[in-house]
């Protein structure tokens, strides 16, 4: 057994920010600049996108996706009822209705099927939420969405890097938006990034972020070409953002060591099941996931030992700000009660992931 307490999750910071951040505070400009410019590029290279547009945090570049795609009063934009409440309180920002739609509980993804079912004469776009790393079924939800003539915003929060059907999440729809928030695998305090390959998109984007101005200004005689809002990511913030991906290649590879630990040590157990991830296919866990019949009393076990599990969220339509009635999200109520997040920082070692291994194996098979 382990002698320490094992995180769910824990940020690092290393010596290369606090240099980054040094350089930035020693030019006297604070504010965004030539370092957000570069932690742009090389978010782009990295996930292979033609443009990157950083904002202040991944709620943020949900809404400026869809304002950038004239998305407003009147519309309708569908999002899975299981995910982060963020991903429809981006929706109502933009004064559009988030329709929920149900999930697959396999996968805890946006189900195709009812993706379909909730359409109607007013849906502008189509939120799909990559959850854990894990794509959404993109080639249904695309094959839908593409025969109706309705836009893809991928909700790639969790999944930088992580890949589908050949091709890097965040970069399939017309807008994707990743997060940089302290329990993602690079953080910039709270941040959050616009991927797009679309040149008109990305010149909107541009406006909507800093006042309505295409290029930066000097906050005096600039020329305002349309209503926008400051929803800018500081030179100080990305230095922080760039000195992180000095160790993206190894953070990620230790995220996918813990899934492969725990699908391993996990297999076969009756009572709990891995949603589980296409590692050949280019899948990255952020964080493993599992559903666990018992789960409440499994994670109260696990946490009097010192391992610290994150229960999933509440289906949306159950919150006060988007309550419906449970009829429809059949899957969301099946999954989301008992899925939970195990220990997944890539601070872990091996022996640490083995630990609630251990743990989890003596609490389902009745040996405690």
């Amino acid at each position: 057994m382990s002698d320490r307490s094992i995180p769910w999750w824990a940020p690092k910071i290393g010596g290369g920010e606090y240099a980054l951040v040094r350089d930035v505070l020693d030019s006297n400009y604070l504010n965004e600049g030539d370092v957000t410019t570069r932690f742009e590029r090389e978010i782009a290279a990295l996930v292979g996108a033609r443009h990157a547009v950083a904002t202040t945090s991944g709620t943020t570049a949900l809404f400026l996706a869809m304002a950038a795609l004239g998305i407003g009063h009147g519309d309708e934009v569908i999002v899975p009822d299981l995910t982060f409440i963020a991903s429809a309180n981006a929706v109502k920002l933009t004064g559009a209705t988030a329709v929920l739609a149900d999930v697959d509980p396999a996968t805890l993804t946006l189900c195709p099927e009812a993706f379909e079912r909730a359409i109607t004469s007013r849906t502008r776009a189509v939120m799909p939420v990559h959850v854990s790393g894990r794509g959404a079924n993109m080639a249904a939800i695309g094959a839908i969405a593409k025969a109706r003539g309705i836009p893809i915003v991928e909700d790639a929060a969790e999944a930088l890097t992580s890949r589908a059907g050949g091709k890097p999440l965040g970069t399939i729809g017309i807008a994707g938006c990743l997060s940089f928030s302290p329990n993602k695998t690079i953080t910039t305090g709270q941040g959050g990034m616009v991927l797009t390959d679309d040149d008109a998109v990305h010149g909107r984007l541009r406006e909507l972020k800093d006042h309505g101005r295409p290029v930066r200004g000097t906050g005096g005689d600039d020329v305002h070409h349309s209503v926008g809002f400051n929803f800018k990511l500081t030179n100080l913030q990305a230095a922080v953002g760039l000195g992180q991906l000095a160790y993206v290649r190894e953070r990620l590879d230790r995220q996918k060591r813990n899934y492969e630990l725990y699908a391993r040590g996990l297999d076969g157990l009756d009572g709990l099941r891995l949603p589980g991830f296409d590692l050949a296919g280019g899948e990255v866990p952020l964080w493993t996931d599992a559903v666990v019949e018992r789960r409440d009393a499994l994670d109260r076990c696990l946490e009097s030992r010192g391992m610290h599990c994150r229960r999933f969220w509440f289906p949306l339509h159950t919150q006060a700000p988007y309550r419906q009635p449970d009829d429809r999200f059949p899957g969301a109520l099946q999954a989301g009660p008992r899925a939970l997040w195990l220990p997944s920082a890539f601070t872990l070692t091996d022996q640490d992931v083995e630990c609630v291994v251990a743990a989890v194996r003596e609490f389902l098979t009745g040996a405690n």
